[in-house]
């Protein structure tokens, strides 16, 4: 009988031990309450000083559309503000409008047609003085007045009360229509301004005259000044993903952070992002070189001087889309689509400076077409956000979650 005993505690004590050690792979994904409406899309996460804000865009008819923004307070999102709105707005599942604060002046930015042709739009930016009480009257981020593509926007807080901005600048192309950057016209490039408060435009400056036409561009403000990242374009159409540094009062030589060597003779869509953190810089981005597609990560220790070499993240069908955010000092997060036998599904994963990757995790399932759109990831007060877009067969809504950085 004290066998018997000694036999049923200890499988009792087996049990409990699998079964706690079965909870602590468990973690909590909630959702948070969208505070937008039916027919909204493009989400954009940041965060400034501890606060999370969302800007997204909403439908309001068949020819106007809505730019709001929302903070959120407690676990929920504010009220949304309106930004903007207006008719003949070019909405693309790819480029998308965003919002950046620094202090009380916010800074947010929305597209224009310009011209008929598919993709002649503009850049519209607009600035509040007061925490986004009240916007002040959009203004075109740049001087030329082409007819052609300007996009693809990255806005940072930079100085103490000023905005950094580069984008993809279509103004030699000579056309609104995708190809002509293959004809003697010229090709896109990458710009990078500054916006004073009053919404003054100054130190346009062109860093690359030879950039991808239509992936995402990145940037991150380290200690030495502003970085960006973006797809480079060579004449052999190598397509690998390009950084340059502003040191000592100018732009660096743009350099590959790494030598990929993805030769594909048209724009894959697909950007990279960056993050930094005192001197450390982390990039993340897809490629598919050797037509073996792959999201990859480096670190510099140097504020993107020198690069590591890649990590590789995915799980072998990754479709891209990829952000990036420092959980501390020696960990990021890298968040990416990845391709499953019925659609896809959203991913996250840990990865160190030393190179360690953990176990991802993956957020939810979600569709793999171009209408779910780039989903964004954001870290404040220990709690990972995510938001993305949210598609029925009635209508696309925007999802918002929240997960502990503990899950990670």
């Amino acid at each position: 009988m004290k066998r018997l005993l000694i036999l049923i505690f200890v499988c009792i004590l087996v049990v409990s031990c699998k079964e706690k050690k079965k909870t602590t792979d468990v973690f909590s994904v909630k959702t948070i309450k969208s505070p937008a409406l039916a027919v909204s899309m493009q989400p954009f996460l940041f965060s400034n000083d501890g606060t999370l804000f969302m800007s997204y865009t909403q439908q309001v008819n068949d020819s106007v559309y809505t730019l709001k923004f929302s903070s959120l307070a407690g676990n929920k999102w504010t009220a949304p503000t309106e930004i903007a709105n207006g008719k003949d707005w070019f909405v693309n599942w790819a480029d998308f409008p965003a919002i950046a604060v620094n202090k009380s002046n916010m800074m947010a930015h929305f597209l224009q047609k310009s011209d008929p042709a598919t993709f002649a739009y503009d850049v519209h930016a607009t600035v509040s003085n007061d925490n986004g009480k009240h916007w002040n009257d959009d203004f075109i981020l740049y001087t030329d007045s082409t007819k052609t593509e300007h996009g693809f926007v990255t806005m940072l807080p930079y100085k103490n009360d000023s905005f950094f901005v580069t984008w993809l600048d279509g103004r030699n192309t000579g056309s609104g229509s995708h190809g002509e950057e293959h004809s003697s016209s010229g090709a896109m490039n990458i710009r990078t301004a500054t916006v004073l408060p009053s919404g003054e435009v100054i130190e346009d400056t062109l860093v690359d005259d030879k950039t991808c036409d239509c992936c995402q561009t990145g940037a991150a403000i380290t200690p030495n000044g502003p970085i960006i990242v973006y797809r480079n374009r060579t004449d052999d159409e190598v397509r690998d993903i390009y950084i340059s540094r502003w040191v000592a009062g100018s732009w660096t030589s743009p350099m590959p952070i790494n030598n990929d060597h993805w030769v594909i003779n048209g724009c894959p869509v697909n950007g990279p992002k960056a993050a930094s953190f005192e001197n450390t810089l982390a990039v993340a981005w897809f490629t598919a070189a050797d037509n073996t597609p792959k999201v990859n990560l480096a670190f510099s220790k140097d504020n993107g001087a020198h690069f590591n070499a890649p990590i590789q993240i995915d799980n072998g069908k990754p479709i891209g889309r990829v952000d990036v955010a420092f959980l501390d000092a020696e960990n990021v997060l890298v968040s990416w689509m990845e391709s499953t036998d019925t659609d896809a599904e959203l991913k996250v994963v840990k990865v160190g400076l030393d190179g360690i990757k953990q176990k991802d995790v993956t957020i939810t399932a979600l569709s793999g077409s171009r209408k779910s759109g780039f989903p964004q990831l954001e870290i404040v007060n220990n709690t990972v956000y995510m938001a993305w877009n949210d598609i029925t067969q009635e209508e696309t809504t925007i999802k918002t979650v929240s997960i502990p950085d503990s899950a990670f």
